[in-house]
Parts: structure tokens; C-alpha cells; sequence
């Protein structure tokens, strides 16, 4: 008795020591995951050329976008002609032909008017052309060409399509009034020929911080690779080092799906921190549009991470000897049963097959998980409804190997029953 008063503190002390470590690796693991998702975000985005226009080809179709792009290309348009040259070219064609001075005067103090109805025409012009598709391949292209520039954007580096200059993030869109001049030219506008070549500029992103911004994203991308592997194994040995693993994983489970609303709610501020940076009169509607069609594939990797933890939270509760956990467990192998017994009334039997899985049950179940890990691991950018629908899956197998499971022996009158006509179970 005395050796085992002696013993217990030091167990305690154990415990505490490994129940410690166990939640500050699982805290760790948490912390880990939120910046999983976005270097993942960021090494997926600047590296994978399909993904970055998968990301950005919805944008030429937007209306807020289209109305931004027409508004600044019509400028950038009307900036190379010259209109009082044009009035004057007018008045000193009409003096030519002998109009009295008086017409002539009156010709040039039309500028005003003509101004109007030259804005008018070049808009028109740029609309048709921003809402064709020809503006969606010229959009398509111009970023899948330039998109060996993004990583130089993000990293400091100007040049291509992409460039960062005075702390902006810009889409060089002079291929646009390229097509509005020709445009222009083909519709009788003659003037429109000797618009020289122009680059101008879609701000995509603008702030006084974009250098702090761009050295993270660098970070983040070479972070991309490791780091989800790095959070996993932390997780892992947080479990392993608890007393109480069942609980540990329920923990880890529920630490990650709290760190990915922290993502989201993240995601939810920087929209208005990012639309209240940018420069004077750009177009908010364009730019949430942007900043929501940059953000998607993120925003689908956080709900799918999120929906895979709060599953694992769920199984591994299930799992366990609450009564609820027993409550379930006990009507879905009650229901199982019956349903194997419905099928013995039919004729089935398993004989060999039912023994065999009953001796490998939890060989069994150890595949369907393996198997089921493996196809969400390998699946490029799983979402929400692809974590779901593995599930889905893995519950079925699981319901089929009960099913299946006849016990060590089977009568000749169905399979050996367990308490409350549920074949016996083990793992």
C-alpha cells in the first residue's frame, strides 16, 4: 500500500507532464494549420500556371470588371487625340474650301460638343469590345503569358504583364486599346490610326504596406511545400503524447476547424482593409469582384479543411463511451443487423466470407481509411463537397463490413447474435 501511495504522485506528475505537452503541440498544430492553408494558397497560386488562370478567367465576364476596364482603357484612348489639333484640322478644312469666317469661328468652339461625342464613340467602341469575346481570350493570354511575372510582382520584381510600381499590383491591359483602336479605324474614325502604342495599367491591388505583403507571400511560398506536412506531424505527436489519445485527436480536430474561421473571418476583414487601399477612383465593385475571385480557391481549401476537421472531431467522438457515441453505435449496428437478418430470410448466407471478416475487422477497417486518406491527399484541390462525399464513402464501407461480419461462427439459422440481436463487434 505505502509503494503505491509513493508511485501516484509520480503518475500524476506524468500525466501532467504529458497532457501538457500533448495540448501545447496540438495548440502549435492549430496555429500551423491556419498558415498551411494560406502558403498553400500562395505556392498553388504563384506556381501553377492552370490554377492561376482557372482563378482569374472568370474576371472577363464580370460586369463591375468590365465597366473598370472600359473606363480606363476609354481614357487611356481619348489621352492620345488630340482634339483641339482635330477642330483645328476642321476649320482649316472648311477655310479651305471656302466657308465664310464667321462658319469657320464657329467650328472651333465646337471642341466641347465633339469631346462629348468622341467620348461617346470610343466608350461604345471599348464596350463592344470588353464585352465580346474577344476581350476574354485577350484577358486569358495576356495572364497566362504574364504569369511567370507574378512571382516577380510578389517578390519585388517588376516586369510582364504583372508588375508592382508604387505600391501597386497592376494587369498591363494595353492589348485592349490596341483592339479599340483597330476597332475605331475599321468603324470610318481615321484619326484612331495614329494613337501610338500604349501600355496602361488595371490596379489590382494598392497599398503603403505592399512591401511587407510581398516579403510574407515570398515566405509563404516557400513554405507551401513543407509546412502541411510539418502541421500533420506536429498534430500527430500531439496525439501520440496525450494520455487520453481519443480525446487528444477530438481536440487537434476541433483546434483546426477554430483556426480555419479564423481564416475566413481573416479573409472577411483584409476585403474591406484591401478596398479602403485603394488608389483614388478606382471602382469598389471591381475590386471586391477581384479581391472574391483571387481569394476563391482559398476560401474552398479553408471549408474543405474545416469540414474534414469537424468529421475527424465527430468520428473520433463517436468512437468513444459517452452514451451518445454508445446510443449511435448500438442503433446502426441494431439496424445493420436486422438488415443482414432480412437478407438470411431471403436465402443469403456468407459462411467463409462473414468468418473471414470477422477475423480482419480491423484490418479492414484500417484499409478503408488508408484508402480513403490516400484519394483525399492525391485529389488536386479538394473542396467542401469532395471531403463530404469521401465520407459519405468511408461510412458505407464501414456499414458493409459490419454487414458482412457474421461473427466467429454462423448457424443454420443466420448469423451468431450479440446483445440486442446485433452480431458481435470488435474494433
Amino acid at each position: 500500500m505505502a509503494l503505491l501511495e509513493k508511485s501516484a504522485p509520480h503518475h500524476r506528475r506524468h500525466h501532467f507532464w504529458r497532457t501538457t505537452g500533448s495540448t501545447v503541440l496540438i495548440v502549435v498544430a492549430s496555429l500551423l494549420a491556419l498558415l498551411s492553408v494560406i502558403a498553400v494558397w500562395t505556392s498553388s497560386f504563384v506556381g501553377d500556371t492552370d490554377r492561376y488562370v482557372a482563378t482569374v478567367a472568370p474576371l472577363a465576364s464580370d460586369p463591375d470588371v468590365q465597366n473598370a476596364v472600359s473606363a480606363r482603357v476609354t481614357s487611356a484612348v481619348l489621352e492620345q487625340i488630340d482634339v483641339k489639333a482635330l477642330v483645328k484640322q476642321l476649320s482649316d478644312a472648311a477655310a479651305q474650301q471656302g466657308v465664310p469666317a464667321e462658319a469657320s469661328t464657329l467650328i472651333n468652339g465646337l471642341s466641347g460638343p465633339i469631346t462629348s461625342g468622341l467620348t461617346e464613340l470610343v466608350n461604345s467602341t471599348v464596350h463592344k469590345v470588353v464585352s465580346s469575346s474577344a476581350f476574354e481570350t485577350i484577358w486569358i493570354d495576356a495572364n497566362r503569358a504574364g504569369h511567370s511575372a507574378l512571382d516577380k510582382a510578389l517578390t519585388g520584381e517588376g516586369g510582364g504583364v504583372v508588375s508592382l510600381e508604387n505600391n501597386q499590383v497592376a494587369i498591363d491591359i494595353g492589348p485592349l486599346v490596341a483592339r479599340v483602336k483597330d476597332q475605331l479605324v475599321s468603324s470610318g474614325f481615321g484619326v484612331a490610326a495614329k494613337i501610338p502604342e500604349v501600355h496602361t495599367q488595371f490596379v489590382v491591388f494598392a497599398s503603403k504596406d505592399i512591401g511587407k505583403v510581398k516579403s510574407y507571400f515570398r515566405l509563404l511560398e516557400i513554405l507551401g511545400t513543407w509546412l502541411p506536412i510539418i502541421t500533420v506531424l506536429v498534430a500527430a505527436a500531439g496525439v501520440f503524447l496525450a494520455v487520453n489519445r481519443r480525446r487528444a485527436l477530438v481536440g487537434a480536430a476541433v483546434g483546426v476547424a477554430v483556426a480555419m474561421l479564423l481564416v475566413g473571418i481573416v479573409l472577411t476583414v483584409f476585403r474591406a482593409f484591401y478596398l479602403d487601399h485603394l488608389p483614388p477612383g478606382a471602382n469598389q465593385a471591381a475590386a471586391g469582384a477581384v479581391y472574391d475571385t483571387m481569394i476563391r480557391f482559398m476560401r474552398a481549401s479553408v471549408r474543405a479543411v474545416g469540414a474534414l476537421a469537424v468529421i475527424t472531431a465527430l468520428g473520433a467522438f463517436l468512437i468513444g463511451p459517452s452514451r451518445v457515441a454508445v446510443a449511435v453505435r448500438t442503433a446502426c449496428r441494431r439496424a445493420i443487423s436486422a438488415l443482414r437478418d432480412v437478407a438470411y430470410s431471403f436465402g443469403l448466407r456468407l459462411g467463409a466470407a462473414g468468418r473471414f471478416v470477422h477475423r480482419y475487422k480491423r484490418w479492414f477497417g484500417a484499409l478503408i481509411l488508408a484508402v480513403a486518406a490516400v484519394v483525399l491527399f492525391t485529389w488536386s484541390y479538394p473542396t467542401a463537397a469532395v471531403v463530404v462525399w469521401i465520407t459519405v464513402i468511408v461510412v458505407v464501407a464501414f456499414a458493409v463490413r459490419e454487414f458482412l461480419d457474421t461473427g466467429p461462427e454462423e448457424g443454420a439459422q443466420g448469423p451468431s447474435a450479440g446483445p440486442g440481436g446485433a452480431a458481435p463487434v470488435s474494433g
